[in-house]
Formats: structure tokens, C-alpha cells, sequence
């Protein structure tokens, strides 16, 4: 009877020790497994599980342009563990605010207003209509996914709730966006949609516009255009080529192959088009200049009406450039007239002078598209299950690193990991703590249930020695206790995973826990728990443990029968 009393304590012990170390585990592993996890696909919904760039030191956000037609795309997509695969490109961009009227309230009571402007720093991913949007219709939470294939649409944008509180921005806003080029470049888009992840660091400076947009403002390629010039030169109008983009080793096809000369001279006395294509010239090529980007072509359209002769002597302003009459909107079709009064010709050798007469010449500039669109900054790939992610990397990387294209195009793969290496090393220092944690917890049971053995084997001294005297083995008793003891580890593992378990369904469905996410990256503690990870922890944890108690159960094998039937 004693002996029940002093064992019964220990025993509940032992059995509270073993449920509090299933319900720690439980609970660390469904935490950590969603935290990393979460983070994982968190991360990878703002850039992708595979990025192919240029091959260089660039990041993915400062990465070289490369060619959109690439050989590989075809056979990527064939892949059976790749889920997409589309272009994509970066550009910084500055977003200002509307002046907002704030009231205070000073100290002496009077009222004064003043006007706000917030200008905030982010970075426009332009994608296109095979852009994977999952990841953000999950995470949209006013507003909708912009159409960019509807042209009328493409000005159109989704930017974070961090964004749109930081600029008092609301849905359908237009929103002014200024961009650093050779001069500053300002655009106006419309606020289609905003969304909020809790990954503060990435919500606050990534924002989906149309790759079209990003192409242009990053100067990828060369666009054409022809200008006339506001003066003239010995009577003669200028024209001369306007060319943005490429690397500014420009030449220039008038019509005569590619040359240097950037402009000419021309009085036009009848209707007649100036043809312009330009490219940029890569001057480090192994066979001397070769084409760095693809070419563009200008037009510019030129009718004359009245007199074919005279010369091209103009109605001047008063800043004495050519008085011109805008014929459009936007000042692609302009006209000038010359000043009446005799002139003098010069016909087969003979000089006569012709009346007083005029004519009015008609400009009207076709700028080229551009080749923009034939470059892009990358390809995202998004696979089908991120736990292949080493296998698929490693095999598109041997396809594609450092092996020139067509194009004499050197590329290189990264990896999310790769990418964002400091997340993801950290997200692998929690695999640590979570082996130390079970460490600890099941070391913990251990200690416990090994003492409530020693105790039942000591209160239980005179069976031990009865069953010896009849026979029966040390082995054949050890077992005994190690099979109440296992029962005992049974009961504990049972509580514990009913209180673990529901701990993590109440979290994984209410979200009772909160975390900062600006440290955590998540705005609640993820759960995350799969059977077999749970199966897996329940048997080892029965495992380890009763293999752990076969050492104090030798005890038993000490224990002298005659001294343990006369122990009270």
C-alpha cells in the first residue's frame, strides 16, 4: 500500500513528461514545417523557383537584356515538373503622392493646414499575359488582375497595401511614376488592384506593371526616329536621326548601307519619304563590328506644295527658328512655308530669276516601334512541386549555363535559394533548433520514465523475487516492466497528441498566434503538418524511449531473490 502511494506521482509524472514532449514536438515541427514552407512559396510567388538572365555579376533586378525568342522555351515547357515558364524585367521607379491637406491644432489654440507629399522608392516587375498569377489572386484583396492584353488596359498596375497606405493611394488612383533614364521619365498608371502578402520586405517594393513599359524604360534595344531641326544651314533644312537605347554606338542606313552620319541636308522641291534604320554596334566582337541590337526603321513623309523652286528660306519666329503649324496632337505632322520674294534659279547653267512665290512643305514623322520588345530581363520558371526544385535546377542548369545561343547569348540560372541566399540559410538553421528541441524533449521523457521504472522495479522488489525463485528469467521479467512501461509511454503519447494536435488545428484554422512581419516575414504562426511526418515522430519517439528504458530495467538482474522475498 505504501508502495502505491509513492509510485502513483511519479508514474503521473513520468506520463505529464512524455505528453509534454509529443505536444512540444508536434508543435515544433508543424510550426517550423509551415514556417519554412510559408516563407518558401512567399518568397518564390515574387520571383520564381528558376530565373534564366545573362551571365554575369548582375542580380536579378539589375540583370542584362537578353533575346525574347530563346531556342530553349519550346523544350522547357515540355517539361513535365515545370509548371510555367515567362518573360519578365525590372526597373526602380519613384511613386509620388497627391498633396494631401493635413489640419493641426498648435498650442495657442489656432488651426493651421499644411500639404503633404509622400514619395516612395520601388521597383516595377513588368510581365505579360503569361505571367503565372496565382500566387497574387490568393493574396488580392481589393480590385482585380489587369488584362495587358487588352492595349487599353496597359497602364494598369497592383501595388501593395504597404505601398498604398504609404501613399494614401486607393483603388482606380492614377498614381505618377517617375524613372531614372538620360533624362527623368514620368508616367501615369492606374491603380488596378492591391494585395498584401505580410512579407512587409517585399510588399513594400514590388509592384506588377506591363513588360512593354519595363522594356521601353530600360532602353532595351534601339528605337528610331527623324527630326527636323528648328534652324537651317546654308538654305538647307536639317535632318538628322533621333535614336534612343543600345549602348549609343550608333550608325545609320539612309538608304546607302550603314554609316556614320547621323543627318543631312535636303531642300525638298518634291513629295518624297526619308527612310531611316539605325542600330547600335558592338565595337569588342571577335569579326569587328557587329550588330548589338536589333535594328529600327523610321519614316518621315514629306509633301511639297506650290513653287518646286527657290530656296528653302523659312518664316522665322522670334527666337529666329522655323515657324511651324502643328497639324496634330501630338507634333508628328507639322508644316512650314517659305518666305515669298524673287529668288534666284540656276537652270542647265542659266540664271533667271523667278516671281515672287511660296510653298509650304509637309512633315509627317513615323517613329519606329523600337526593338524593346524583342528583350526582356529574364525567364521565371515555376514548378509544379518546389521539393524537386534541386533536381529541375540542376538539369535546366546543364542545359542552358554559360553555352551560347543563336545569338551569341551567354546565359546562367539561379535559384530562389540562390536568389534570396540569406532567407533561405536561415530557414535551414531552424532544421537545428528543431533536432536540439526533440533532443531535449524526448531526453526529457527519458529521465522521467526511467525513474518511474527504477521505482516500480524497487516496490515491486518481492514479486521480482518470487517470479525468480519459480524459474523464471531475468529477461523474461525485464520484459514484463518494459511492457507496462511502454503502456505507461502509450498513455502520455495519447494525451499529448490530443492536445498538440488540437493546438495546431485551432491555429491552422483561427490563427490565434501573431507574429511581426517585419521580422518574421509571416503575420501569423504558419502550421504545417503532414501524417507521415507526424507517424514518423510518434514511433521514434516510442522507440527511442523504450529502447532507452531496457538500460535501467537491468536493475532487475541485481536483485537477489532471497534478499527481494524478505524486502518489505
Amino acid at each position: 500500500m505504501q508502495g502505491k502511494k509513492v509510485s502513483k506521482p511519479i508514474v503521473r509524472i513520468s506520463i505529464i513528461s512524455i505528453a509534454l514532449a509529443v505536444i512540444v514536438n508536434v508543435i515544433t515541427i508543424a510550426v517550423v514545417t509551415g514556417f519554412q514552407q510559408e516563407v518558401s512559396q512567399e518568397i518564390s510567388g515574387f520571383g520564381a523557383h528558376v530565373f534564366i538572365m545573362g551571365a554575369g555579376d548582375n542580380t536579378v533586378y539589375e540583370s542584362e537584356a537578353i533575346r525574347i525568342e530563346q531556342p530553349f522555351i519550346s523544350s522547357l515547357k515540355k517539361d513535365p515538373e515545370i509548371r510555367s515558364i515567362y518573360p519578365v524585367g525590372y526597373k526602380p521607379v519613384l511613386f509620388q503622392s497627391d498633396n494631401k491637406e493635413v489640419n493641426y491644432s498648435l498650442a495657442n489654440g489656432k488651426d493651421t493646414t499644411e500639404f503633404h507629399q509622400n514619395v516612395f522608392g520601388a521597383i516595377i516587375k513588368g510581365v505579360n499575359e503569361d505571367f503565372d498569377w496565382d500566387f497574387f489572386k490568393e493574396h488580392l484583396i481589393e480590385g482585380i488582375i489587369p488584362d495587358y492584353q487588352n492595349k487599353e488596359k496597359s497602364n494598369h498596375i497592383i501595388i501593395s497595401q504597404t505601398l498604398a497606405t504609404s501613399l494614401q493611394f486607393s483603388l482606380n488612383d492614377t498614381v505618377k511614376a517617375f524613372f531614372v533614364k538620360n533624362q527623368p521619365v514620368r508616367r501615369n498608371f492606374v491603380i488596378a488592384g492591391i494585395y498584401s502578402t505580410g512579407l512587409e520586405e517585399f510588399d513594400e517594393k514590388i509592384v506588377l506593371g506591363k513588360l512593354s513599359h519595363v522594356q521601353e524604360l530600360n532602353d532595351w534595344g534601339v528605337k528610331a526616329s527623324i527630326n527636323v531641326a528648328d534652324t537651317t544651314y546654308d538654305d538647307q533644312l536639317i535632318i538628322r536621326a533621333d535614336v534612343t537605347g543600345g549602348n549609343g554606338n550608333y550608325k545609320y542606313d539612309w538608304g546607302k548601307g550603314f554609316q556614320e552620319f547621323s543627318g543631312f541636308l535636303i531642300c525638298p522641291y518634291k513629295d518624297t519619304t526619308v527612310r531611316l534604320i539605325t542600330a547600335d554596334f558592338d565595337l569588342s566582337g571577335l569579326n569587328g563590328e557587329e550588330e548589338a541590337n536589333i535594328p529600327d526603321t523610321a519614316y518621315l513623309k514629306i509633301e511639297v506644295k506650290g513653287s518646286e523652286f527657290g530656296r528653302c528660306e523659312f518664316k522665322l519666329t522670334d527666337i529666329d527658328e522655323i515657324e511651324r503649324t502643328y497639324l496634330n496632337d501630338d507634333g508628328s505632322k507639322f508644316s512650314v512655308t517659305t518666305s515669298s520674294g524673287s529668288t534666284l534659279a540656276n537652270y542647265n547653267g542659266n540664271e533667271f530669276l523667278i516671281s515672287p512665290s511660296s510653298k509650304t512643305i509637309t512633315f509627317e514623322k513615323m517613329d519606329g516601334k523600337g526593338s524593346s520588345q524583342n528583350y526582356v530581363g529574364g525567364f521565371e520558371i515555376m514548378l509544379k512541386n518546389v521539393e524537386n526544385l534541386d533536381a529541375v535546377y540542376k538539369r535546366i542548369k546543364k542545359k542552358i549555363d554559360f553555352i551560347p545561343n543563336k545569338f551569341d547569348e551567354l546565359l546562367m540560372t539561379t535559384s530562389i535559394k540562390d536568389n534570396e541566399r540569406e532567407i533561405f540559410i536561415w530557414l535551414d538553421f531552424l532544421d537545428i533548433n528543431v533536432v536540439i528541441i526533440l533532443t531535449l524533449m524526448i531526453l526529457i521523457g527519458i529521465i522521467n520514465m526511467g525513474s518511474a521504472l527504477l521505482v516500480l522495479i524497487l516496490i515491486r522488489s518481492n514479486f521480482i523475487g518470487m517470479m525468480k525463485t519459480m524459474g523464471a528469467t531475468n529477461w523474461s521479467i525485464r520484459k514484463i516492466f518494459l511492457y507496462q512501461a511502454t503502456f505507461l509511454i502509450s498513455r502520455g503519447m495519447l494525451y499529448g497528441n490530443i492536445v498538440g494536435l488540437g493546438i495546431c488545428f485551432i491555429q491552422s484554422y483561427f490563427g490565434i498566434f501573431t507574429l511581426n512581419p517585419e521580422v518574421y516575414y509571416l503575420s501569423e504562426v504558419p502550421i504545417e503538418l503532414t501524417f507521415m511526418h507526424w507517424l514518423i515522430l510518434n514511433i521514434a519517439t516510442l522507440f527511442v524511449c523504450v529502447l532507452a528504458l531496457i538500460i535501467p530495467s537491468i536493475v532487475i538482474t541485481r536483485i537477489s531473490p532471497v534478499k527481494a522475498i524478505k524486502f518489505d
